[in-house]
Protein backbone atom coordinates (compact mmCIF):
# COMPACT_ATOMS: atom_id res chain seq x y z
CA UNK A 1 0.00 0.00 0.00
CA UNK A 2 1.36 3.44 -0.88
CA UNK A 3 0.71 6.70 1.01
CA UNK A 4 -2.25 7.70 -1.18
CA UNK A 5 -3.90 4.32 -0.60
CA UNK A 6 -3.20 4.49 3.15
CA UNK A 7 -4.65 8.02 3.31
CA UNK A 8 -7.76 7.02 1.37
CA UNK A 9 -8.20 3.85 3.44
CA UNK A 10 -8.02 5.95 6.64
CA UNK A 11 -10.76 8.27 5.36
CA UNK A 12 -12.92 5.32 4.33
CA UNK A 13 -12.46 3.61 7.71
CA UNK A 14 -13.32 6.81 9.64
CA UNK A 15 -16.42 7.45 7.54
CA UNK A 16 -17.47 3.81 7.99
CA UNK A 17 -17.05 4.33 11.76
CA UNK A 18 -14.69 1.37 11.78
CA UNK A 19 -12.24 2.47 14.46
CA UNK A 20 -10.50 -0.92 14.58
CA UNK A 21 -9.80 -0.72 10.85
CA UNK A 22 -8.66 2.89 11.29
CA UNK A 23 -6.34 1.92 14.19
CA UNK A 24 -4.80 -0.88 12.13
CA UNK A 25 -3.52 1.81 9.75
CA UNK A 26 -1.53 3.50 12.56
CA UNK A 27 1.94 2.91 13.91
CA UNK A 28 2.04 1.68 17.52
CA UNK A 29 3.60 4.97 18.65
CA UNK A 30 1.35 7.26 16.56
CA UNK A 31 1.06 10.80 17.90
CA UNK A 32 -1.91 13.12 17.62
CA UNK A 33 -2.55 16.78 18.32
CA UNK A 34 -5.81 18.69 18.10
CA UNK A 35 -7.06 21.90 19.71
CA UNK A 36 -6.65 21.42 23.46
CA UNK A 37 -5.54 17.78 23.35
CA UNK A 38 -2.61 15.61 22.34
CA UNK A 39 -1.50 12.07 22.91
CA UNK A 40 0.59 9.14 21.87
CA UNK A 41 -0.10 5.53 21.02
CA UNK A 42 -2.55 3.65 18.86
CA UNK A 43 -5.11 3.15 21.66
CA UNK A 44 -5.14 6.83 22.65
CA UNK A 45 -5.31 8.05 19.07
CA UNK A 46 -8.12 5.69 18.12
CA UNK A 47 -10.01 6.72 21.30
CA UNK A 48 -9.69 10.41 20.36
CA UNK A 49 -11.22 9.89 16.93
CA UNK A 50 -13.85 7.53 18.38
CA UNK A 51 -15.06 10.30 20.71
CA UNK A 52 -16.15 12.23 17.62
CA UNK A 53 -18.06 9.28 16.23
CA UNK A 54 -19.66 8.53 19.61
CA UNK A 55 -20.83 12.15 19.89
CA UNK A 56 -21.88 12.38 16.24
CA UNK A 57 -23.24 8.94 15.25
CA UNK A 58 -23.75 10.18 11.68
CA UNK A 59 -20.34 11.90 11.65
CA UNK A 60 -18.63 12.13 8.29
CA UNK A 61 -15.61 13.86 6.80
CA UNK A 62 -15.63 15.32 3.33
CA UNK A 63 -12.09 15.73 2.04
CA UNK A 64 -12.12 18.67 -0.34
CA UNK A 65 -8.42 18.61 -1.14
CA UNK A 66 -5.43 16.50 -0.20
CA UNK A 67 -1.83 17.15 -1.13
CA UNK A 68 0.36 14.09 -0.71
CA UNK A 69 4.11 14.05 -0.80
CA UNK A 70 6.88 11.77 0.37
CA UNK A 71 5.89 10.83 3.91
CA UNK A 72 3.00 13.18 4.57
CA UNK A 73 -0.44 14.42 3.53
CA UNK A 74 -2.06 17.81 4.02
CA UNK A 75 -5.82 17.52 4.04
CA UNK A 76 -8.52 20.21 3.83
CA UNK A 77 -12.06 19.16 4.55
CA UNK A 78 -15.15 19.46 6.68
CA UNK A 79 -16.61 17.33 9.44
CA UNK A 80 -20.39 17.15 9.68
CA UNK A 81 -22.80 15.32 11.92
CA UNK A 82 -25.62 15.55 14.42
CA UNK A 83 -24.65 15.87 18.08
CA UNK A 84 -26.56 12.95 19.63
CA UNK A 85 -23.99 11.68 22.14
CA UNK A 86 -21.64 13.08 24.76
CA UNK A 87 -18.68 14.94 23.24
CA UNK A 88 -15.62 14.55 25.43
CA UNK A 89 -13.63 17.77 25.27
CA UNK A 90 -10.55 19.14 27.04
CA UNK A 91 -12.90 21.44 28.97
CA UNK A 92 -15.23 18.62 30.04
CA UNK A 93 -18.05 16.55 28.64
CA UNK A 94 -20.63 18.25 26.42
CA UNK A 95 -24.06 16.59 26.59
CA UNK A 96 -25.91 15.96 23.34
CA UNK A 97 -27.57 19.06 21.92
CA UNK A 98 -29.32 17.45 18.95
CA UNK A 99 -27.81 20.12 16.71
CA UNK A 100 -26.10 19.55 13.39
CA UNK A 101 -22.62 20.88 12.73
CA UNK A 102 -20.36 21.38 9.76
CA UNK A 103 -16.85 22.45 10.72
CA UNK A 104 -13.92 22.98 8.38
CA UNK A 105 -10.58 21.45 9.34
CA UNK A 106 -7.02 21.10 8.15
CA UNK A 107 -5.03 18.01 9.07
CA UNK A 108 -1.41 17.11 8.47
CA UNK A 109 -0.72 13.38 8.56
CA UNK A 110 2.78 11.94 8.61
CA UNK A 111 3.47 8.38 7.53
CA UNK A 112 6.08 5.75 8.30
CA UNK A 113 5.87 3.41 5.36
CA UNK A 114 2.17 2.85 4.79
CA UNK A 115 1.14 3.55 8.41
CA UNK A 116 -0.19 6.80 9.87
CA UNK A 117 2.52 8.00 12.29
CA UNK A 118 1.10 11.35 13.37
CA UNK A 119 -1.99 13.51 13.03
CA UNK A 120 -1.98 17.27 13.53
CA UNK A 121 -5.62 18.42 13.35
CA UNK A 122 -6.74 22.06 13.37
CA UNK A 123 -10.32 23.30 13.47
CA UNK A 124 -12.20 26.29 14.85
CA UNK A 125 -13.46 25.28 18.31
CA UNK A 126 -15.47 28.49 18.62
CA UNK A 127 -17.32 27.72 15.39
CA UNK A 128 -18.11 24.24 16.71
CA UNK A 129 -19.40 25.61 20.04
CA UNK A 130 -21.52 28.20 18.22
CA UNK A 131 -23.08 25.53 16.01
CA UNK A 132 -23.81 23.43 19.10
CA UNK A 133 -25.62 26.43 20.62
CA UNK A 134 -23.14 26.72 23.47
CA UNK A 135 -21.68 30.07 22.44
CA UNK A 136 -23.52 33.08 21.10
CA UNK A 137 -22.61 34.09 17.58
CA UNK A 138 -21.46 37.65 17.10
CA UNK A 139 -23.95 39.98 15.42
CA UNK A 140 -23.26 40.63 11.75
Amino acid sequence: MNIREAFEEGTIAFNAHDIDRFANLMTDDVEFRAPGVSGRGKVACAAFYKTWLDAFPDGHVDVRKAELSEGFAVEEGSFSGTHKGVLKSPSGDIPATGRSVEVDYIQVIRFHGDKHASFNLSFDRLQLLEQLGLMQTAPA
